[in-house]
């Protein structure tokens, strides 16, 4: 969990997945390259592909500018689209072989969890143990840092894959597991990058300071993205989703700058699986 972490918590974490690098090559590499001039064209074709190397362990040949991985941050939600109908097409099949709900919504769980690197849950936990179990900032980054996981981490962790999964279940059920998935997915992802262009790093040091910091117009587009991928699968319901998603992501900022002074990498995957429950339990309220 040590190299996933650090990897994770600093935002680029899966850049140099092409490359057999270990974390501390990974951030000199990056390091050296962000001194150079970045492109700052506001879209390029290249940047959801770049997106995808990000959040997801997809077998995909490399594309992308690694100058553009912040800017590329406005094609995040599609990343996650692709991740919820793999979801959705993974829970479809196992119902259509006449499996129990309850186990086609694990299998269901578990592809999205492999498919993404189970980035976001690893933040997750390390955000739950640091901010609980510190008493200053520094100790709390310090925590979130270590490889190990507390309880904290553990409650976190199980509660969210519990409310996933009964979420699943619900919307397998109905027939609406497609545009649950799909649409939470992508809404979920928007709020990441909010955080990152509002809230500074809470570190000194780090990738994320290498990477940089999506400008106010790539947050934007991000959420517009968001919610058209919503609003498309999900109609008027899929609206009220994005809102509730960023109501949760923009409490978790809160508390991130008065926990740890600012956003870190875990902070951006636990904003990501809070904001895909919260999304999740208002398109099954919806949908069914």
């Amino acid at each position: 969990m040590a190299a996933m972490s650090f990897i994770c918590d600093h935002v680029g974490f899966g850049v140099y997945r092409k490359l057999d690098h270990t974390p501390r090559d990974r951030k000199a590499y990056l390091m050296s390259e962000g001194d150079r001039t970045s492109d700052t064209a506001l879209i390029r074709a290249a940047d959801i592909w770049l997106a995808l190397g990000l959040l997801t362990r997809l077998p995909l040949p490399w594309s992308g500018d690694q100058n553009r991985a912040a800017r590329a941050a406005w094609a995040w939600p599609l990343a996650g689209a692709v991740l919820g109908l793999l979801g959705a097409l993974t829970g479809g099949i196992a119902m259509a072989f006449g499996l129990p709900t309850g186990v086609c919504a694990a299998l269901t769980l578990t592809v999205l969890i492999i498919a993404s690197g189970a980035l976001h849950e690893d933040g997750l936990a390390d955000t739950a143990d640091g901010f609980w179990g510190g008493w200053t900032p520094e100790r709390r980054l310090e925590i979130m840092r270590d490889s190990r996981i507390g309880t904290y981490g553990v409650l976190a962790l199980g509660l969210s894959l519990l409310a996933r999964w009964s979420l699943i279940a619900a919307a397998l059920d109905h027939g609406s597991a497609a545009p649950v998935l799909i649409a939470s997915a992508a809404i979920s992802r928007a709020p990441m990058v909010a955080l990152m262009a509002h809230l500074a790093p809470a570190r000194p040091d780090g990738l994320a300071r290498a990477v940089g910091r999506p400008p106010a117009d790539t947050a934007w587009l991000a959420s517009g993205v968001a919610g058209g991928v919503a609003l498309i699968f999900a109609g008027f319901g899929g609206f009220l989703a994005l809102l509730m998603g960023f109501a949760v992501a923009i409490g978790l900022g809160a508390l991130a700058k008065t926990k740890i002074g600012g956003q870190t990498g875990d902070v951006l995957g636990a904003s990501q699986q809070l904001a895909e429950i919260a999304a999740m339990a208002v398109l099954v309220a919806a949908l069914t």
